[in-house]
């Protein structure tokens, strides 16, 4: 805005009129500083994905005791427990099978006439790791506990492994992208604006396998049946490349 015109707007500005004068004034500053708006700026999304086999397992063995008697229920439970422990302490391998505890939980039980009528009582044992082979043996040895449920996932090792060689192959599809959009829109090279990385895990998740206790009358020394699925890794590359003539 020229001095004149700023000269103009102050000769006409009563004291009434002050706030309107300053803001018309602020409001001419600001259109004038700002700058044209880019032009050939194109955005852009490419992804790259592989298959991981999943590399983790967890077996979660429950007992559930139930009777009149609130200490008799918790002392079984804790036999059970305590029974389970003593088979797999001998083939714990710190990362390779670990074993803990889980939940213990002990309630009471009532009648259609809100009466208690005993007692009822669960505990929990949880085998994990990526020795899958001998935690399926230690599942099938347990005979004290039933198996509830199995859970696989992907290791943070294996996942980060994957990521970096599909993060390179989606950054290599961005930059063929912005050459080849470049090119057709007649422009001779580009700059990278700004860009993002993201990374996700489908199938990676713990997927539950749930199995009766009834079903799960195994043998002595008889292996858990089970088969390690995979989970996708991808890795989307977005953003804005700014094309130049």
């Amino acid at each position: 805005m020229s001095l004149m015109s700023t000269r103009s707007i102050w000769s006409h500005c009563r004291p009434a009129w002050l706030p309107a004068c300053l803001a018309a004034l602020c409001s001419t500053a600001v259109l004038a500083a700002d700058p044209a708006m880019p032009t050939g700026v194109v955005a852009l999304t490419a992804t790259a994905s592989a298959e991981v086999t999943r590399d983790l397992m967890a077996v979660t063995l429950t007992a559930t005791r139930e009777g009149s008697d609130a200490n008799a229920v918790q002392t079984a439970l804790k036999q059970a427990l305590d029974a389970a422990l003593a088979e797999s302490r001998s083939v714990v391998r710190a990362g390779q099978l670990d074993v803990r505890t889980g939940n213990f939980s002990l309630n009471p039980r009532y009648s259609t006439k809100n009466t208690l009528s005993g007692w009822q009582g669960m505990a929990e044992l949880v085998i994990e790791g990526r020795d899958l082979p001998a935690i399926s043996q230690l599942a099938g040895r347990i005979q004290t506990m039933t198996i509830a449920r199995v859970t696989q996932g992907l290791s943070r090792e294996e996942r980060e492994k994957a990521e970096g060689g599909v993060t390179a192959q989606a950054i290599t599809r961005y930059r063929a992208q912005a050459a080849a959009v470049t090119q057709q829109f007649g422009y001779a090279s580009y700059v990278v604006r700004e860009v993002s990385v993201n990374s996700n895990e489908q199938g990676g998740a713990p997927e539950p396998m749930v199995f009766r206790a009834k079903a799960m009358s195994v043998s002595s020394d008889a292996p858990l049946p089970v088969e390690a699925g995979s989970a996708s890794v991808s890795v989307t590359v977005s953003g804005t490349v700014q094309m130049l003539k």
